[in-house]
């Protein structure tokens, strides 16, 4: 019998084919895998090669002596030194001297040379031969000529020069760590031992924390703003100290680093808006300077949006008591870290309307406006006025007005009346939509063509036509383009702050916003569309007879309307007389005491309704409202007096028959009704004005030269004629030159003189004789002799 059969079963051709090409791919995934493998140990060697050539090269060669020797060496050096030298002949002695001058050989380990003949050598082999030089050798300074200026001598030009020592980035690094890891040693030391420490001696340890702190911020702020250019990347350095861990001197120094970036973007910010770069900008060729300044700009932007970001999360993390991480600053600490961030945010807004994310500040800024905390709704309100009064072209102006509107209205109409009072600020004196450019141009002579032919050749008339077309582009474009630009600003910001106006008074009448809306009213009614008057005038009415308002708000009212009759509302034939009774009513009550600011909108509504509207007053509203002003002007503040005394002075030259007043005689039939409501129907022209001679003993200087010149008649001429200061000013302008709001006389008034008065003078004439002898001989004993109490007086019958 044969040989016992297999049990495997033989594979079929098919199978064979399978097998066969999944063994061919598994041997060609692993010869690649091994070549790869191959190829990346190669790399790492000649990667180690090169660098331990590089090592070598940039040594300094020393002398083999400085080398630490073993033991064995030294017996064998001092062997060799023992044979005698004419042992060697002279080839080996000149190679070995040849040698010994190159540095390889000065430098080589001669413990680690092998056999000459030592067959193939691993590369790992050759990697651990270069491992077994020194790493520590003398390294010396690369040193850098710096070119100075030339000295020049009989012998001719000698140029000077200076070596700079130029440090390696290795030992910059290695400096910047070890003055880096003594801070970290310290704060660690700090945080472990501060258990054991006593009180004073933390106090210490925290002085000198925040010390060492100042001074670093100093040195990166003052790196920074001495050149921007090249140390921009210190910002994210200084930025980084927003998050100090130190729970001992965190809150400080987080303040101290928010207002050191303000003041430092403040002054390295450029005076223009950086946009963007396009993608064809940043693949094409540049000089290396703006390269450099792209690179600054860039930096700049991007710490600039963190820095903002930062101070944002401050106040969000105080509005929401959102507790952080790190536990290095308490809720108590919250609440002046954002009014420090509100602060700077405030500054910026200010300092940097022109820069990017300007509108991103306002945002940020327009709620704080109505915060309950009344120190950040203060600096937020205060900064906006500022913002309003600054701004010129309206830019920001028109971008905080729209996020006041969306504000108010997204709150249902609860803000503070603050909020609405910064719109008072803003700075619109016309609001002209429409206006040719040729009126708004300035006008140039320009030749006709019979000059032209005349005084010019053909090729100066040629030239002359090229140099008055591109005058007259250039000037319409300087006088259309940006006057145009800030109309529509104006306008479009008016339209708004209208807006959210008129939405309040048909929406919120009862809120604590309408004495703002009212006052706001009265200071841009000029400015209103014809097309609203109507509606307005009936608004203000009914808010008026309603008796709600107050004093101060029904006198906006009236302001509103005789501004708007005095401006554009001219040409409207309207005659409002209730507005003149409800004025007429309202001076009794006004306030006489410190808070007198209604007399100063009262003095604005006599000049519109007055002085303005002459031709459209009746001789009796006109004396009922002087026999009015000069009796209340008995019972206010000195400079209230002098402002409606003023008025009455405009008055009377406006109605040159209010004379009348003047005189005990009667004009008509009738008695004069001081206490009837209707300036029409008062007979004032009954009555006299004897407030005058009591005002001219008044103890003010100024009241008692405007009643002796009233009382004489306002005479514009002669003697009795006011002088150039109190004549060419108007009566509101009387109001605030001569306020008491510091509680101190204005002008100072004199001193009652200290000397005594030796007898009667005023009186003596009321006594009778007898009285008066006995009077004068009681004097006259007083003037001869002291009194004596000490003495005894007999009386004598």
């Amino acid at each position: 019998m044969g040989p016992p059969r297999s049990k495997k079963r033989r594979p079929t051709f098919r199978r064979l084919l399978k097998t066969s090409g999944v063994k061919l791919e598994n041997k060609l995934k692993n010869r690649q895998l091994k070549q790869q493998n191959v190829a990346k140990k190669q790399r790492k060697e000649q990667k180690k090669l090169r660098q331990a050539v590089k090592d070598a090269a940039i040594r300094t060669p020393r002398p083999l002596e400085t080398y630490r020797k073993r033991p064995e060496e030294e017996e064998d050096e001092e062997f060799l030194e023992s044979l005698p030298t004419d042992m060697m002949e002279e080839d080996d002695l000149r190679q070995m001297t040849a040698m010994a001058r190159h540095a390889s050989f000065i430098t080589r380990d001669l413990s680690s040379c092998g056999p000459v003949h030592g067959g193939k050598k691993r590369s790992s082999e050759v990697v651990r031969s270069y491992e077994k030089v020194p790493r520590k050798m003398a390294r010396t300074e690369e040193k850098e000529v710096i070119h100075l200026l030339p000295i020049k001598d009989k012998t001719g030009v000698i140029p000077q020069s200076m070596e700079r020592v130029v440090k390696t980035q290795l030992e910059e690094e290695e400096e910047e760590d070890s003055a880096e890891e003594p801070d970290e040693f310290e704060n660690e030391g700090a945080l472990q031992s501060g258990a054991v420490l006593t009180a004073e001696q933390r106090e210490q340890l925290r002085v000198h924390t925040m010390n060492e702190k100042r001074q670093r911020i100093a040195s990166l702020g003052s790196a920074i703003v001495s050149d921007p250019y090249s140390n921009i990347k210190r910002v994210k350095e200084l930025r980084g100290m927003l998050m100090e861990s130190d729970a001992s001197v965190a809150v400080t120094v987080r303040k101290l680093v928010m207002v050191s970036l303000m003041e430092i973007f403040k002054d390295i910010a450029p005076s223009y808006r950086i946009r963007p770069l396009t993608a064809a900008e940043k693949a094409a060729k540049v000089k290396k300077e703006t390269q450099q300044l792209r690179e600054f700009e860039e930096g700049l932007i991007s710490q600039y949006k963190f820095y903002l970001e930062d101070l944002e999360q401050t106040i969000k993390d105080w509005k929401q008591k959102k507790k952080k991480r790190s536990q290095s600053v308490g809720f108590q600490s919250y609440r002046g870290l954002a009014e420090v961030a509100v602060r700077c945010l405030c500054e910026l807004l200010l300092a940097l309307p022109h820069f990017n994310f300007h509108n991103n500040v306002i945002v940020a800024l327009v709620p704080l406006m109505n915060d309950p905390a009344k120190k950040v709704s203060g600096m937020c309100c205060d900064a906006f006025r500022k913002l309003f009064q600054q701004d010129k072209m309206g830019g920001a102006s028109l971008a905080t007005v729209r996020v006041i509107s969306g504000l108010v209205k997204s709150l249902n109409y609860n803000v503070r009346p603050e909020v609405l009072r910064t719109l008072l600020s803003l700075r619109i004196k016309e609001v002209e939509v429409k206006k040719d450019l040729e009126d708004s141009a300035p006008k140039k002579k320009f030749m006709n063509n019979k000059e032209k032919k005349k005084n010019l050749s053909r090729m100066q008339r040629k030239w002359k036509k090229a140099e008055e077309k591109l005058d007259k582009e250039l000037l319409e474009a300087e006088a259309s383009e940006s006057k145009e630009k800030k109309l529509k600003v104006h306008t479009e910001t008016l339209n708004i702050v209208f807006l959210v106006y008129f939405r309040i008074l048909k929406k919120a009448q009862k809120s604590e916003l309408l004495p703002a809306v009212l006052e706001g009213l009265a200071n841009f009614a000029h400015l209103i569309n014809l097309e609203f008057f109507d509606d307005l005038l009936n608004v203000l009415q009914s808010l008026i007879q309603s008796g709600d308002l107050t004093n101060r708000e029904s006198l906006h009212c009236i302001q509103t309307v005789f501004t708007i009759l005095s401006g554009q509302g001219d040409v409207l034939n309207i005659d409002p007389l209730n507005f003149y009774s409800q004025l007429y009513k309202m001076l009794p009550r006004l306030h006489a005491g410190m808070h007198n600011d209604d007399i100063l909108i009262v003095l604005r509504c006599l000049d519109a309704m007055l002085t303005r509207r002459k031709k459209q007053v009746t001789l009796q509203r006109a004396m009922a409202f002087v026999k009015r002003l000069s009796t209340l002007s008995l019972h206010v503040l000195p400079n209230a007096t002098v402002g409606l005394l003023a008025a009455n002075r405009s008055t009377m030259h406006a109605f040159p028959k209010c004379d009348f007043l003047l005189d005990n005689e009667v004009q008509g039939s009738g008695f004069y009704l001081p206490e009837l409501d209707e300036p029409e129907h008062c007979n004032a022209q009954n009555t006299a004005l004897w407030e005058l001679h009591t005002l001219q003993r008044h103890y003010h200087p100024v009241v008692r030269c405007l009643a002796v010149h009233l009382c004489l008649g306002a005479p514009s001429e002669g003697s009795a004629a006011l002088n150039v200061d109190l004549s060419r000013r108007s009566p509101a302008e009387l109001f605030n030159v001569y306020s008491v709001k510091n509680m101190t006389f204005n002008p100072p008034v004199a001193l009652p003189g200290t000397k005594k008065k030796d007898r009667f003078v005023g009186g003596a004439m009321l006594l009778d004789m007898e009285l008066q002898r006995r009077a004068e001989s009681a004097m006259t004993a007083i003037g001869e002799a002291e009194l004596d109490f000490n003495t005894t007086h007999t009386k004598t019958h």
